[in-house]
């Protein structure tokens, strides 16, 4: 291998050590942390990388999903449209439901979570980058595929 030859291959070298470090953290972040008891769902950050039916921020807020008939039902027809999806469940406490999601090419985890409103005939939602600052609007559709998925059910 020529002189010219090896030093190309150093420089490409040095060039995907990062992305393959970055690669292996995988950007996961941490989970959000939640009471054993979940009776609302929290606002988004600042950051444009979270939208909740809980929000009143219009950068931020959706619309609830309803729920037409009784919560258990909504949020078994929900679980199964998650899991459709690409979504994990990583936790069920009684009307809360949480799920993950995890982007194709950089490993992103994206949180999403399910409250019914009984009350109210809907089921609140929020969906959330764990890491970042931006999501070129990934959650915003993510929940909108959510809405239509569910609709398309009944």
């Amino acid at each position: 291998m020529s002189k010219s030859c090896r030093r190309w291959v150093i420089v490409l070298l040095v060039l995907m050590l990062p992305l393959v470090a970055l690669k292996l953290i995988s950007f996961t972040g941490t989970a959000p942390e939640r009471p054993a008891v979940v009776t609302a769902l929290p606002g988004c950050p600042a950051s444009p990388n979270c939208v909740s039916s809980m929000d009143t921020d219009p950068t931020h807020a959706v619309a609830p999903l309803p729920a037409r008939e009784d919560a258990a039902a909504a949020l078994a027809a929900l679980e199964e449209v998650m899991a459709g999806l690409g979504g994990v469940k990583v936790r069920e406490n009684g009307s809360y439901r949480h799920f993950t999601f995890r982007s194709r090419w950089m490993g992103y985890v994206d949180d999403v979570e399910l409250l019914a409103n009984p009350e109210q005939n809907r089921i609140e939602v929020r969906s959330a980058s764990r890491s970042g600052y931006g999501d070129f609007g990934v959650n915003r559709r993510r929940v909108e595929a959510i809405r239509q998925a569910y609709e398309a059910r009944r």
